[in-house]
C-alpha cells in the first residue's frame, strides 16, 4: 500500500517566521527530495538566528565553495516534509532563483519578510559624496543607499510594488545585465536612495530585539544617525 502524503503544516505567522522565509528566499532553498529545507551562508549569526527562529536545532555543517567565495561557507538542513509543502504554498519551490514571483505574506508581517531578505542577499551603502566641492568645499554630502537584489524581475517587481503599499516608501528597480563569460542572465536591484532609506532603516528594525544580522543593523543606524546630525 502506497505511503499517504503529509498534508502541509497549519503554520502560525510571526515576525521570526517572516524574517525566516526572507532569508529562505535569498539564501535558502528547497531541495527537489520533497522534505529538505536548506540556508547557506557564509555569516555564522545568519544561520544561528535562522535556527532560533524556526526553533530547530540541526547541526550546521561547512561547505565547500566553487572557488568564487572569499569567506567559508555554511549550511543547515532541516528535514520536515510538512513544513516543506507549507512552504511550496506561499509561493517557494525548488530551483527558484530565476522564476520566484509572489510571496503570500500577511501584511502584518511583511516588514519582517524583508528584513530578512536585506540579511540574505541586500546591503546598506553609505559614502562621501565630494562631487560639487569644485564649486564649493562644503558640498560634500553623505550618501545612504538600500540594495535588494534578486536574478527574478517578477520578484523584485513584486518587492516594489508591496514596501511601497504598505509603507509609502518608494524603491527603484534597476537590471544589471551580464558583462562576464560566467554570468548567464541579468541581475535585479531595488534601490531606495537616501531619503526612501532614512524611512525604510526604521521602518524595517521597529524594536531592539526583532531577528537581525546585528553588524547591519549597527551599519545602517550608524549611518542614519550621522545624518540626522
Amino acid at each position: 500500500m502506497p505511503r499517504k502524503k503529509l498534508p502541509a503544516k497549519k503554520i502560525q505567522w510571526t515576525p521570526k517566521l517572516a524574517y525566516a522565509i526572507g532569508l529562505l528566499v535569498t539564501d535558502g532553498c528547497l531541495s527537489s527530495d520533497g522534505r529538505h529545507i536548506i540556508l547557506r551562508s557564509s555569516d555564522i549569526e545568519q544561520i544561528e538566528t535562522f535556527k532560533q527562529c524556526l526553533g530547530v536545532y540541526n547541526k550546521m555543517e561547512k561547505t565547500k565553495h566553487n572557488g568564487w567565495a572569499k569567506r567559508p561557507a555554511y549550511r543547515i538542513q532541516v528535514g520536515d516534509v510538512g513544513l516543506y509543502r507549507w512552504l511550496l504554498t506561499i509561493g517557494l519551490f525548488p530551483n527558484k532563483t530565476y522564476t520566484i514571483g509572489k510571496i503570500i505574506i500577511p501584511d502584518k508581517f511583511f516588514k519582517d519578510f524583508l528584513r530578512g531578505h536585506l540579511d540574505g542577499d541586500g546591503c546598506v551603502t553609505t559614502y562621501q559624496d565630494s562631487y560639487n566641492t569644485f564649486k564649493n568645499p562644503k558640498y560634500i554630502y553623505t550618501r545612504l543607499i538600500m540594495r535588494f537584489i534578486s536574478a527574478s524581475e517578477e520578484h523584485m517587481i513584486w518587492l516594489r510594488e508591496t514596501t511601497y503599499r504598505l509603507s509609502g516608501i518608494k524603491g527603484d528597480l534597476h537590471e544589471y545585465k551580464p558583462k562576464r563569460d560566467y554570468q548567464t542572465t541579468s541581475m535585479w536591484q531595488l534601490k531606495f536612495m537616501k531619503k526612501a532609506s532614512m524611512k525604510l532603516i526604521p521602518w524595517i528594525y521597529y524594536s531592539k530585539d526583532v531577528p537581525c544580522l546585528q553588524r547591519k543593523r549597527i551599519y545602517a543606524e550608524k549611518a542614519l544617525s550621522r545624518i540626522l546630525k
